[in-house]
Order: structure tokens, then C-alpha cells, then sequence
């Protein structure tokens, strides 16, 4: 037994949470080493009494476990772990990455360029549009939106990015098997084929108030940074711009009416030193040095896809634009040939959609434009 399904099966011990499998981190290589009847003991051994009782009686091996997983191969679940190659850079450098992640849809979502977009639940028809036309606008070209599939600005971001080439994911404060808020229905069952839904809650996890935070903290990690589109000056979304502060992302802020209560929120993100948003523009100016693309903050829509198309390749680009013909290409395929991290070929080729070198098309394929 490896590590990975050690770290499944406490995972999905009840009672056993982030911290518990925090402490054994050190011991998973040893336990790994012994006969499943083994591992119980070992790690209870190591742990306080609480939750080694929890541990020694209810840690799931062998023909339990795979009885578990069946429920997810079942489902089209796909489950990746911190020692797995698909589990995200961006939450690896978190301060508290998830052990388990349970993904389905486009899991090759999980190592794209990703903005997180958040706001109220009860959005004005002004923070609809402005959510949704950013979103939009990031996923045209390649980005990933995340959000939390709560109602209101969040379902407003998803819905406008699921169509478009950077899609969208959507991050559960619940297991899979639970929709909620239950008009979300149809927008979940779309995320689950065209998208993607991600967890770290194991089957049988309701959704419940305390949950939500240890959500939030993985949309703040897993994004370059957040974008705040209406919210009250007690908000959820600040919890959400707050954790993606902790983690040295970037925050963002669209500005709203100075008499709207729905915008305090924003405006006092703003005062603090978030950057004020009017396009997705001035969220891409603060990463165009990182992708080697002009500054889009200047300038009109035109103006700035004409700078893109006379920009020169970088090596890297030149490379990895050689790979890509008239015939479609995977990413998948890609990244066996580039010899790159997941991670940096989606930056490269992020770069190459703006420059309009390449198009992306159905099923996570490339072509050259």
C-alpha cells in the first residue's frame, strides 16, 4: 500500500480531518512499508488519544477502501493527492493544501492560469453583468474562472465562463453528491461536463456552515489572485480576499456606486490596496510581464490585440509553438512532448492564444490560428 492511499483512506475516516493527517505526514513513508492489517496501529501509535482511538477503529484498508473508491470510479470521480503529478502547483505552495482533492470534469483544469471571481449572494443587475462580462472575457482567453457555486455573483461567473476555452471550476464546500444550493442544479450538472467540480470532502459530506471557509481557502490558493464584485462590509468575499492575502495572491476589486451598500465592501478592498477593476484587462496588466505580453491596461480592445499579434516569441514559445500544427493537438499530448511542467506549458500557451499564434478548441485541443 503507497502512500496516496494511505492519505485516501484517512481522508475518508470519519473524524479525521486536515490536522490529523498534518500530524502523521512524517510517518506515511514508514507506514507505507507494512502490511495494511498493520497501518491502523502504527499510526494510532503516533497520535493523541482522541484520535488515535478514531483512527486504530475506523481507518478504512484493503477491501473497505477499494469498496470506496469503486463509489467514485463509479461516479467519474476523480481523486488526486498532494503526491500526485495532477494535484496543482498553486496549492502546493498554499499554507494549507488539501491532502485530497475529488475532481470531476476537466481535471487538466486544476494546473491552468486561474482567476478566482466572488462576490454577494444577492448581486444588483450591475454586478451580474460586470462578473459576468470579466469572466467571459478571462475565459476567451484560455483562463480558468473559480468560484464557489454559491447563487449570485459566483453562479453569474461560472455561467459566463463554462462555454469558452479557459472554462470554469467550481470549488464544493461538500461532497459530490450534494447540489446546493439546489437551484444551482442544472449550472452543476454543466460544471460537471463541460467544466469542473472539485472537493476535498469525501462521499457522504453534507453541505454545512462551518464547511464553507475551508472552501474559500482553496479558491483564494488555487488562483493567481481574486476579484471581489460586490460585497457588503460583512461579507463572505472578504473571508475569501482575506485568505488570498494570507497566501500572497493578488486581490482585486470592482468598484460599484458610492451609495450602494453592496459595494462597501469593494471600495474599502480598494482603500486597503486592492487594484481597482474595470476589465479584465487591468487584471491581465498585473501578469504580462510573467506571460511576455504587452500591457493591456492602455488602449482599446484593437489597440491591444494588434500589439498582441506583433509581439516577438520567446524561446519557450517558439518551442512549444513548434509542436502544434494544422491537426489538433491535446494538452495532454503537449506535455509529454515539452518536457515542461503542467503549470508552465498552460502559461506558454496562454501566451500563444493572446498572441493569436494558436486556437484552442474542443476538448482541451490546439491548433495553429
Amino acid at each position: 500500500m503507497d502512500i496516496r492511499q494511505i492519505v485516501i483512506a484517512l481522508n475518508e475516516t470519519k473524524g479525521v480531518g486536515w490536522r490529523t493527517i498534518n500530524q502523521l505526514e512524517s510517518y506515511l513513508g514508514e507506514a507505507a512499508q507494512l502490511a495494511a492489517a498493520d497501518i491502523p496501529s502504527f499510526l494510532a501509535q503516533r497520535l493523541p488519544p482522541k484520535q488515535a482511538a478514531i483512527v486504530k477503529e475506523e481507518l478504512q484498508l484493503g477491501a473497505a477502501l477499494e469498496k470506496r473508491l469503486e463509489s467514485y470510479r463509479r461516479m467519474q470521480i476523480r481523486i488526486v493527492t498532494k503526491w500526485d503529478e495532477a494535484y496543482p502547483e498553486q496549492l502546493k505552495q498554499s499554507s494549507r493544501p488539501p491532502w485530497v482533492l475529488y475532481a470531476m470534469g476537466r481535471s487538466e483544469l486544476l494546473n491552468c492560469m486561474s482567476i478566482a471571481i466572488v462576490g454577494t449572494r444577492t448581486p444588483t443587475a450591475y454586478g451580474k453583468k460586470a462578473a459576468a462580462t470579466i469572466a467571459e472575457d478571462l475565459a476567451r482567453l484560455g483562463i480558468a474562472v473559480i468560484s464557489g457555486l454559491a447563487r449570485g455573483i459566483d453562479s453569474s461567473a461560472h455561467a459566463a465562463a463554462l462555454p469558452h476555452p479557459g472554462g470554469t471550476i467550481a470549488v464544493l464546500g461538500h461532497s459530490m453528491e450534494y447540489v446546493y444550493p439546489g437551484e444551482n442544479k442544472v449550472l452543476f450538472q454543466q460544471i460537471a461536463r463541460e467544466g469542473l467540480l472539485i472537493s476535498e470532502f469525501p462521499l457522504g459530506t453534507p453541505p454545512h456552515p462551518g464547511l464553507f471557509p475551508q472552501r474559500n481557502r482553496i479558491i483564494a490558493s488555487l488562483s493567481l489572485g481574486t476579484l471581489v464584485v460586490e460585497a457588503a462590509l460583512k461579507s463572505g468575499s472578504l473571508i475569501t480576499a482575506d485568505l488570498a492575502l494570507e497566501e500572497s495572491r493578488d486581490v482585486f476589486a470592482v468598484p460599484g456606486p458610492i451609495s450602494s451598500p453592496k459595494s462597501a465592501g469593494t471600495h474599502a478592498l480598494i482603500q486597503q490596496g486592492a487594484k481597482l477593476v474595470t476589465s479584465f484587462r487591468d487584471i491581465l496588466d498585473e501578469y504580462s510581464e510573467r506571460l511576455n505580453f504587452p500591457s493591456l491596461a492602455v488602449g482599446s480592445s484593437s489597440e491591444a490585440d494588434s500589439s498582441l499579434q506583433q509581439n516577438v516569441l520567446s524561446d519557450e514559445e517558439r518551442r512549444i509553438l513548434n509542436l502544434i500544427s494544422v491537426e489538433p493537438v491535446t494538452v495532454d499530448e503537449l506535455y509529454q512532448k515539452a518536457e515542461t511542467n503542467f503549470g508552465h506549458l498552460h502559461t506558454i500557451l496562454l501566451s500563444l492564444l493572446m498572441k493569436k499564434k494558436i486556437v484552442q478548441i474542443a476538448g482541451s485541443s490546439y491548433v495553429l490560428s
